[in-house]
């Protein structure tokens, strides 16, 4: 197969637009009170156009999620891509909202998140990389209350903040498990008092989730002035806007803050913007982007990270809760690979043939199916698929899931691009205009907190119990008395399993869900629940990919993709 291009050939060969031409298409006009241009091809739309939209009628919403990960890969993002190039290809006027690539991946071992084969957004490497500095801005927001902090009790702690419990880490855009716990302030009495700190990666950030989850300018500055940065001696909150950390923050992330548009390889309009993780956060792109899509088009396809038992349930019970969205259908990407590891195949054997593995890896797909219909929505299932499938096995994903009243389109997207999702984006917008959908979430808000914990555990994750010690469950409490009862829960765990060990493929019962630690996110309005060995901090592999990026002598990008 080595006529195959690889991604960043096809992205490097792509005949992209201006972007005022994409953004025509959806009727942004070509004026600088509309959007500004970042280069050739990539704009940020303004705030101020964006409030010329508010009574504008919304397209239909389509939630594109996922089996549970494996090293075979999904192809997520490609399916969001590629569904979004079919819609437009039938006539729709779609538009695709993505999140923004972290670097610690790109550098790691996940890789980048810009789609793959004829079925990706371009300009691939600025995406990829430094894209318009969102991310940059959320880091030097993030750290400027770090310092504000350390600063405050420098000069004499007039909040008498309690070293010890000080809950704001610093972060940054990269893999580094020695930062997860430091020592700061060290050196003499020139530099402060001694304490102990750490850092999580930009986007477990909580000014990355309330990035995501605002509705304007001034919801992003109350949100952030919101925060728990810490409690004094005798245990009481300090907050963000106790140290006028609010205004100097919201400063820093006023550009980032308006939404990113690029292309796709066939130049329908992408909006790629924020870009929390589903394991550790609640993984969607911006609420800001979502709507602002809704506006320009009549359909929006969007991605939630991982699995449908994390980005899934966060994308319905975190963020359209807070921002009143509802998906008209939920799309479930799966590729025979992924299933057939679900069943026990090695990742070497993959190429083979083996339609048993298949059938029992099928229970991980079943499940997710079941999960999303507790929300009372439509699903359609895209099958992703890969050179070395073969008829009989595709011909038995497409039966099971037929016998469960659930159609698989066959997707070609990454040979073919929009023609080979024509089928899926067929069905998507038949769906769509159905009226017997009825969204609900899983939980009422009311409910209290640790019983959504049990909620998720044992309707989405299927584990007997939650365990829980006696410090956790005070804690809760204590967050209710607090007045933070009403608040979701962001379970941060592994996304590998429905289960918090990622040896446990296909669909595991009869397991636990240990609470590690919680953790108050009183900006973002939601509760993180840490379980099992997940950490906020992710380290980098054995080899990772940073050791092949390097530049050529053309100039040119090599082992990026």
């Amino acid at each position: 197969m080595s006529d195959v291009k690889s991604d960043i050939q096809i992205a490097r060969e792509a005949k992209m637009q201006p972007i005022n031409q994409v953004l025509a298409k959806i009727n942004v006009p070509d004026k600088s009170t509309a959007f500004s241009p970042m280069g050739r091809h990539i704009a940020k739309i303004n705030l101020e156009y964006l409030d010329t939209l508010k009574d504008k009628s919304e397209g239909k919403l389509i939630l594109v999620t996922a089996i549970t990960p494996t090293p075979a890969g999904e192809g997520k993002t490609t399916t969001s891509v590629g569904l979004n190039d079919g819609l437009n290809k039938i006539g729709k006027k779609s538009i695709v909202c993505l999140r923004e690539p972290s670097l610690g991946p790109s550098f790691g071992m996940k890789g980048g998140a810009a789609g793959g084969g004829y079925a990706q957004v371009v300009p691939m490497e600025q995406i990829n990389l430094h894209f318009t500095g969102d991310f940059h801005a959320i880091t030097s927001a993030h750290n400027l209350l770090s310092a504000l902090i350390d600063n405050h009790i420098y000069w004499g702690n007039k909040l008498d903040i309690d070293l010890r419990r000080i809950v704001w880490k610093r972060v940054m855009d990269m893999n580094d498990r020695s930062l997860r716990s430091i020592n700061i302030n060290l050196g003499g009495v020139a530099n402060g008092f001694p304490r102990e700190d750490g850092f999580d990666i930009t986007v477990a950030s909580e000014i990355m989730a309330i990035f995501c989850l605002s509705n304007d300018l001034k919801d992003l500055e109350k949100r952030i002035g919101n925060i728990t940065i810490a409690y004094t001696r005798d245990k009481k909150p300090v907050y963000a806007k106790d140290l006028k950390a609010h205004g100097p923050m919201t400063v820093l992330l006023k550009d980032a803050i308006r939404p990113n548009v690029t292309q796709t390889l066939e130049n329908n309009p992408a909006i790629i913007h924020g870009g929390p993780f589903a394991n550790i956060a609640h993984g969607c792109n911006s609420v800001i982007a979502t709507k602002t899509g809704l506006k320009l088009a009549d359909y929006v396809v969007t991605e939630a990270g991982f699995g449908a038992d994390l980005g899934a349930e966060k994308f319905l019970d975190i963020k359209c809760r807070k921002s009143n969205l509802k998906p008209s259908c939920v799309v479930i990407v799966a590729t025979i690979r992924a299933l057939k590891m679900h069943g026990g195949v090695a990742k070497d054997d993959l190429k083979n043939e083996n339609v048993e593995a298949l059938k029992k890896g099928l229970v991980n797909l079943e499940r997710h199916i079941e999960n999303v219909k507790k929300f009372g929505l439509p699903v359609a299932i895209a099958v992703n698929h890969f050179i070395k499938d073969t008829d009989s096995e595709v011909k038995a994903l497409i039966d099971f899931c037929e016998n469960l009243g659930v159609k698989a389109s066959l997707c070609t997207h990454w040979a073919n691009g929009s023609e080979g999702t024509k089928e899926l984006a067929a069905h998507v917008a038949n769906l769509c205009e159905k009226k017997d959908a009825k969204f609900n979430f899983l939980y009422e808000s009311k409910t209290p907190l640790f019983k959504k914990i049990e909620t998720i555990a044992k309707e989405i994750y299927r584990a007997d119990e939650v365990i829980a010690d006696t410090k956790i469950r005070d804690q809760l409490k204590g967050f209710e008395e607090a007045g933070y009862g009403e608040l979701p829960i962001c379970v941060a765990k592994t996304q590998y399993s429905f289960s918090t060990d990622p040896n446990l493929k296909g669909a595991p019962t009869g397991h636990a869900l240990p609470i590690r630690e919680i953790r108050l996110s009183s900006g973002a309005e939601f509760i993180v629940v840490v379980c099992g060995s997940i950490m906020t901090m992710p380290g980098l592999p054995r080899v990772p990919a940073a050791d092949s990026i390097k530049l050529n002598d053309k100039g040119d990008i090599e082992g990026l993709f």
